[in-house]
């Protein structure tokens, strides 16, 4: 569905809240760039997240803070970009001042919520850790329909309930424990942290989305960036604090002397999964942005199904029945939300023809 066509779409349903003026083609490259740049770093970062944790790195905050810290590569093309020239934060004070709010409530839950993927990928394999992630697609979609009126169908509702099943198959499934030496209760934790960040993920997306159609009201290149930049600013500012106060920087020394593969590999593997993050990042805002928060999920759920498939290769994880199972189901979940996007397209097709019909009509008359 081209950006086009929103307008008229919107007649139909509220799938995309904004007017991006940009052709089908157009519109399309966008979309699937920040598809690519979304699955490519979600799966970078579980890779490396893992990687970090099985080299000897063991400080939690550490890893949430590099999730973070690299938003300062962002102002780079926020600087070259032409769109950058004027703000996209309006001029109004009263409104400025409530999207500083914004980000700063914004930065507070996305440090919250990268600390919870760091105690679960700490105590989880990459796959079962991918897998409990796509659940996100589900809390998602009930976010996205108390707070920005998205239309609950009942391929969306199958996708809700198949998601929702695959999470509690794999908490019950005592065989998905594989991560060397982890014990049972560890492994709950990691559970249950993974699944509360997925809901704080969800929910951080369906607020953006709220931002963009009813405070930032610009489509600007800068309002994407700034989404990202100022609530990482926030969240890299707590994260630090939370280093320091529980003492783990002393610790950090240490662990690059003792990280099994070297220091340049310690340092390497935080400096990538920095960028990952943000580029994983970018393309889910992007999403936002041109679609919906529900598509942005629907994509990251895409990469949750690769991430596992990722892991098997580089750390030879093991893909039991139940997480076979489960993956398929995320497929499966996630093609029934593609299906239903198509029947939306379809349907504002055929009324956008109708409403230029009708014009022609009333123009020749």
């Amino acid at each position: 569905m081209a950006a086009s066509d929103v307008g008229d779409h919107t007649l139909a349903q509220a799938e995309i809240p904004l007017l991006v003026k940009l052709n089908r083609f157009q519109w399309w490259f966008w979309v699937l760039l920040n598809v690519f740049l979304l699955v490519a770093g979600e799966t970078a970062i579980v890779l490396l997240g893992r990687f970090y944790y099985d080299q000897g790195g063991s400080s939690t905050i550490l890893a949430t803070l590099v999730k973070t810290a690299g938003f300062p590569i962002l102002f780079i093309p926020l600087i070259f970009s032409s769109a950058s020239k004027s703000s996209s934060t309006p001029s109004n004070s009263v409104t400025r001042k409530s999207i500083y709010l914004i980000y700063i409530g914004l930065g507070t839950l996305l440090a919250g919520d990268s600390l919870l993927y760091s105690y679960g990928l700490l105590y989880l394999s990459a796959s079962t850790f991918s897998l409990i992630c796509a659940t996100q697609l589900a809390f998602n979609a009930i976010f996205a329909y108390f707070i920005n009126s998205q239309k609950i169908t009942p391929l969306i509702l199958n996708s809700v309930v198949i998601l929702t099943y695959s999470a509690a198959l794999l908490g019950v499934d005592e065989t998905s424990n594989e991560s060397g030496g982890v014990t049972n209760s560890k492994y709950a934790i990691g559970f249950v942290c993974t699944l509360a960040a997925s809901a704080i993920y969800s929910l951080i997306l369906s607020l953006m989305q709220l931002t963009f159609q009813k405070v930032q009201k610009k489509e600007t290149f800068s309002a994407v960036m700034e989404m990202q930049i100022y609530p990482s600013v926030v969240a890299s500012i707590i994260c630090v604090g939370a280093l320091f106060i529980s003492g783990q920087w002393r610790s950090l020394e240490g662990e690059m002397q003792l990280f099994q593969s070297g220091k340049v590999s310690y340092v390497m593997t935080l400096v990538s999964t920095a960028v990952s993050f943000q580029v994983c990042s970018i393309g889910a805002v992007g999403l936002v942005f041109l679609v919906s928060s529900l598509f942005s999920n629907v994509i990251s759920t895409v990469g949750m199904a690769v991430a596992p498939i990722a892991s098997v290769m580089a750390f030879h994880d093991k893909l039991n029945g139940v997480k076979i199972i489960v993956m398929l189901q995320a497929i499966w979940g996630f093609a029934s939300y593609i299906y239903q996007n198509y029947l939306d397209d379809v349907r504002a097709t055929k009324l956008r023809r109708q409403l230029e019909a009708n014009e022609s009509r009333r123009v020749a008359a």
